[in-house]
């Protein structure tokens, strides 16, 4: 027996058109197709044939039934520039991460959730009231996955395949989600998860997440979360010059462009001022990229889940048997973790099915998390 929807589910994991797995499977497309809408049974030999094509064990295709996640439940960054087919392929990572999560708190008692949503609030006010909810203060933000984690929010990482899709968002069973591209600069990752928790924020459950409007306020949100107004105002002079510009950006570890968009939006910066300053930044690279970049933020929960598994010795391969994915799949999910899988190093011991370790997260400027 397999399961329509895994099958879907992994073909478009793959990027693959139904004519294209026939291809490479041996397999009608009819057939596949009868085999996707629950219409027909494939034989043994044409499960094992799809299940190679894909890459995915038997055991995926025959698992439980798994929810997809819906097109328009998820904040893709930029919707029109991307492909339907590769929305659909990160849309079946997120399916995936959805079931890592739901293994993941079977085995551990994670932060639960404490992310408000507003009706239809300015997104200026909005990040002042999620500041204030998170008792940040006007004080620049610590590490956002962290912060993220810390209260609630799932954040996974995109896979390598798909590095030019820049992050998305989205709700499931009152449980809030990121993921994060992570080729991406340390400051551009910081705003993409700042965009991110925008839409979580303000578009989650009553209003579109997709169009230009809302990824005008998720981005407006970001600013103001990241580089709150009495924080820059109380800092930065009228008028900043560039290189005044490139000495700030690291007080709240933004880019610079951002930091100059922020004081324009502030009036800090004329229009001419501002202009000036963007060309002038261009020209140095800043528009593509962050020549004096900080670090890529990453999780803090998900190595500690690892290294308490480890402990109780069990390896990253009998997790990833047991939700019956690659090593690979779950690899692309937790920031590359440069997961191996050693022979011998499996146990049955399980620490977390007695006790349910509970993770939290520590602020930047604590230590290690702790369990």
């Amino acid at each position: 027996m397999v399961t329509p929807s895994r099958i879907r589910l992994a073909r478009e994991r793959r990027a693959l058109t139904l004519a294209r797995l026939a291809r490479m499977s041996g397999i009608s497309q009819q057939a596949l197709s009868g085999y996707e809408n629950g219409l027909a049974e494939p034989t043994h030999e044409s499960v094992r044939a799809i299940a190679h094509a894909l890459g995915f064990p038997v055991a995926f295709l025959a698992a439980d039934e798994i929810e997809e996640i819906p097109s328009e439940a998820v904040a893709f960054r930029a919707r029109t520039k991307t492909s339907l087919r590769k929305q659909r392929a990160v849309r079946a990572q997120a399916a995936l991460g959805v079931e890592l999560n739901d293994w993941l708190t079977d085995h551990f008692t994670l932060p639960p959730p404490r992310v408000p949503t507003y009706g239809k609030p300015f997104p200026e006010a909005a990040a002042e009231m999620v500041r204030s909810l998170w008792e940040l203060g006007d004080a620049a933000a610590p590490n956002l996955v962290h912060l993220l984690e810390a209260h609630g929010v799932r954040v996974f990482s995109l896979d390598t395949e798909h590095q030019d899709v820049d992050a998305f968002s989205f709700w499931r069973d009152s449980v809030p989600y990121v993921f994060l591209n992570t080729a991406k600069s340390g400051e551009r990752g910081r705003f993409d998860a700042a965009h991110e928790l925008g839409h979580l924020v303000m578009h989650g459950h009553e209003r579109p997440s997709s169009g230009p409007e809302a990824e005008r306020e998720a981005n407006q949100f970001a600013s103001a979360f990241l580089l709150p107004r009495a924080d820059v105002v109380g800092r930065m002079p009228s008028g900043a010059q560039v290189d005044q510009l490139l000495e700030a950006k690291g007080i709240w570890r933004v880019s610079a462009m951002a930091l100059t968009y922020r004081l324009h939006d502030l009036d800090l910066l004329t229009d001419w001022q501002y202009r000036a300053a963007c060309r002038r930044l261009a020209e140095l690279g800043y528009r593509s990229g962050e020549p004096d970049g900080i670090a890529r933020e990453t999780s803090q929960i998900l190595p500690k889940v690892f290294a308490l598994l480890r402990r109780g010795g069990r390896t990253p391969a009998s997790v990833a048997a047991e939700l019956s994915v690659p090593l690979t799949e779950l690899n692309a999910l937790v920031f590359g973790l440069s997961f191996v899988a050693r022979p011998g190093a499996g146990g049955r011991q399980d620490p977390a099915r007695s006790a349910r370790p509970v993770l939290r997260v520590v602020p930047d400027h604590g230590t290690d998390a702790g369990s």
